[in-house]
């Protein structure tokens, strides 16, 4: 097989040029046609990036893409993801992976039939504070966690996005928006989740635009965007989740890991890079080894200081997984896992009551630093 697979994009919104522009920084993959409903849409992500612009169905029937990327509105992922695979080709979908467990079970059926590879964001658990955060974990440093807090609280997206409404509708949220993240980066540090409970809310019926250039819009909120829940791991332990777009402002951290020897704070799992903290039972910082993983250096200006951004880092992972014939770490097993969890939080939301989920995982491997950097352009 090559050493290279050819990538195709379909979609060529705002998250669009992040892949084509980090994804050269990756082996494995090379981005060479993207496609969009709007072809004037794919026609400048091509120019921009210098790659060819595609209708969909060309895209599909192109001889040299051999995994599409789905960086479509969630309402459309399993539809589109659905189509790439009876096109007999590999397929790799921005978070949400879809929006039930019923299409992601029907997408792995139709994987397995065509002998395809799906694998699904978030990819940023693979960045280099939170494995450097596995790694102290799984050095004991911490003990057995027993539970913890995530925190992901804003006044919303209506205020920067200049087409949110999707935010706010059915398959939006919080939850589904935001929670694979905080879902994902749980399970690769502690594991599968066992039950959950949840309560949510909508607060404000209706929203007001103020980004350019619909401001003064109004959107109808069609889906929860305050939801508490507490999430019971396999191993026993017992993690808050807070989700809100009603939050003006708080003074949460993101992610808490309560062990049995100290508490490690973990940063938000948004991003690849942060700080790690290990504080010990009376409130003292600990001293933490050295840890210099490629996907933690700082590579994108953000703010007035720089960034850790490695987006594609999981489709680099899952091409040479599928040239290597091994398993690789955004895998269809932990997308559907973390999507059973998101979607029973929200049951239970509805429901007023404790659900347990259908399916289960493995904790993805760990991607140590020679592992990281094995994925990087030399």
């Amino acid at each position: 097989m090559s050493a290279t697979l050819g990538v195709g994009i379909i979609g060529c919104g705002n998250i669009s040029a992040a892949y084509l522009r980090l994804a050269p920084s990756f082996r494995g993959i090379e981005v060479r046609a993207c496609a969009d409903i709007d072809p004037k849409a794919a026609e400048a992500r091509a120019k921009e990036f210098g790659v060819r612009a595609e209708t969909v169905e060309g895209l599909l029937a192109a001889r040299d893409i051999d995994i599409v990327v789905n960086l479509t509105v969630p309402a459309v992922h399993y539809e589109v993801s659905a189509k790439v695979l009876d096109a007999g080709k590999h397929v790799y979908s921005e978070k949400p992976f879809v929006l039930s467990l019923d299409e992601g079970r029907d997408l792995a059926d139709r994987a397995a039939r065509n002998g395809l590879q799906v694998g699904s964001a978030p990819d940023t658990f693979l960045g280099g504070a939170h494995q450097f955060a596995r790694h102290v974990i799984e050095q004991g440093m911490v003990g057995r966690i027993t539970g913890g807090t995530c925190h992901v609280l804003s006044p919303g997206m209506e205020h920067w996005h200049p087409n949110p409404d999707f935010f706010f509708k059915p398959g939006g949220g919080p939850i589904l928006d935001l929670g694979p993240y905080y879902i994902s980066n749980l399970v690769q540090l502690i594991g599968p989740v066992k039950r959950v409970a949840a309560m949510s809310s909508v607060p404000s019926p209706q929203r007001k635009i103020t980004s350019e250039p619909r401001n003064g819009e109004m959107i109808d909120v069609e889906t929860p965007t305050t939801v508490h829940a507490i999430l019971e791991f396999e191993n026993g332990a017992l993690i808050t989740l807070g989700a809100s777009w009603d939050v003006k402002a708080h003074g949460h951290r993101p992610m808490e890991l309560y062990g049995t020897e100290a508490s490690l704070i973990v940063p938000d799992p948004n991003f690849f890079g942060g700080k790690v903290e290990l504080i010990g039972p009376g409130g003292e910082a600990r001293d933490l080894p050295e840890w210099e993983h490629p996907l933690g250096v700082p590579n994108q200006e953000h703010g007035q200081g720089r960034m850790a951004n490695y987006r594609t880092a999981g489709l680099a992972d899952m091409a040479v997984g599928i040239m290597e014939n091994r398993p690789y770490r955004c895998s269809l097993e932990l997308a559907l896992h973390v999507v059973d969890v998101m979607t029973a939080i929200l049951h239970s939301g509805e429901q007023g009551q404790f659900i347990t989920l259908t399916t289960s995982c493995a904790q993805p491997a760990a991607l140590g630093v020679d592992e990281a950097a094995a994925l990087l352009q030399p």
